[in-house]
């Protein structure tokens, strides 16, 4: 059975917005002229196990090319500009019992026991807030789906679906790259969320990229040590720690600060107590803490709070909407397991979006280039 039919057949099941395989197949069974139309020969229907097999033993590599000549059409059309980009990533839960709360599970999730249904899986976090300022945390076993899209457009770029316990931090880089070197994108600016305040991330982006980072800061990495205006650490106890000289780690060079009740003997005749009574301060070695050299000069390039950096930062709504968009095509109820077949199924997703709006383009409905189900006549 072709695969090309397979694909044109899974393709119109997003747009349908159909659930199962098995509606599927009954609706071409019913409509025998649409089967031709995807390839099928009218005595050699699929059945579910030809589509769960398709996602299954596809070489996601052949979805990516297909989704790749997509994307490269759309910016030869000039809907994709590629000046701003912005990165995300979703949450792909699998239908194991394990993710069934209403089932009794032992140990249900417990990192280092893997569902039987899909060893494949990792243990996730999901973070949601079902009343404001209310933070709600729940674990699932699946995986993510990782995305750099063109934040004018709300087009997706490039896809990615790991595991996941894998972390933004290790997709973002590989996936800047495709963007700059295989699709040659002159990118201008990033932007993502706090996850992504890192000093390799910002260091990438400006100096490799030679583009401008739109990062909220991380405010956690300064909660402990917050930093005085002669650039010194701040202790919990509020002492401005003393400089203690600089190291080299590898690539990094970080300056360390120490407990100036410990370190200097003027300090101590003043404060001979640490308020806070730390565990360090009782075990006579006081409270030390690093700063990255690099990471303080990268961020004084990056003017935060200014009226252009919340301008370009709202941009990244754009990604919730894209999102938004392919989970109304299924994209988080796979009906398959297995990182290869959800793999698929996601760039499955991402592909039907681009064919809209490509369709759209090309028939002068560039206003409707968002619209998932407006290219698909009734049956």
């Amino acid at each position: 059975m072709g695969y090309a039919a397979l694909l044109k057949a899974l393709i119109y099941k997003n747009m349908k917005n159909i659930s199962y395989f098995s509606d599927l197949a009954r609706e071409l069974r019913d409509y025998p002229d649409l089967a031709l139309v995807f390839g099928f020969h009218p005595l050699r229907l699929p059945q579910v196990e030809n589509f769960s097999s398709f996602l299954a033993d596809t070489d996601n590599d052949i979805l990516q090319e297909v989704r790749n000549a997509l994307v490269g059409q759309l910016i030869e059309s000039g809907e994709i500009r590629g000046r701003y980009l912005s990165f995300d990533s979703t949450n792909i839960p699998v239908k194991v019992k394990e993710n069934n709360l209403k089932t009794s599970v032992k140990d249900r999730f417990k990192k280092n026991r893997r569902p039987k249904g899909d060893p494949e899986s990792r243990l996730g976090v999901m973070i949601h807030f079902p009343k404001p300022f209310q933070k709600k945390i729940r674990y699932f076993w699946g995986y993510r789906n990782f995305v750099l899209s063109d934040a004018w457009s709300e087009l997706p770029l490039v896809e990615e679906t790991r595991p996941a316990n894998v972390v933004d931090s290790k997709i973002i880089l590989p996936q800047l790259s495709r963007a700059k070197d295989q699709l040659g994108l002159e990118i201008g600016a990033v932007i993502a969320d706090s996850a992504l305040d890192s000093t390799k991330v910002l260091s990438f982006i400006i100096r490799d990229l030679k583009a401008k980072p739109y990062i909220a800061r991380n405010r956690r990495r300064e909660k402990d040590f917050p930093v005085s205006r002669s650039g010194n650490r701040i202790c919990l106890a509020g002492f401005e720690m003393l400089y203690w000289g600089k190291y080299r780690e590898g690539k990094r060079t970080r300056t360390k600060f120490v407990c100036p009740i410990i370190h200097s003997r003027k300090f101590r005749e003043e404060h001979p107590y640490c308020p806070w009574m730390h565990p360090q301060f009782v075990k006579g070695t006081g409270c030390f803490a690093y700063r990255q050299v690099l990471d303080e000069d990268i961020r004084k390039q990056i003017a935060y709070g200014s009226k252009e950096f919340k301008k370009v930062y709202d941009l990244r709504s754009g990604s919730e909407r894209i999102f938004s968009r392919l989970l109304e095509l299924a994209m988080q109820n796979p009906n398959v397991r297995g990182l290869q077949a959800i793999s698929n199924h996601c760039s499955i997703a991402h592909i039907t979006v681009l064919l809209i709006a490509l369709a759209a383009v090309k028939t002068g409905n560039k206003d409707k280039i968002r619209f998932v189900k407006s290219f698909l006549p009734a049956i």
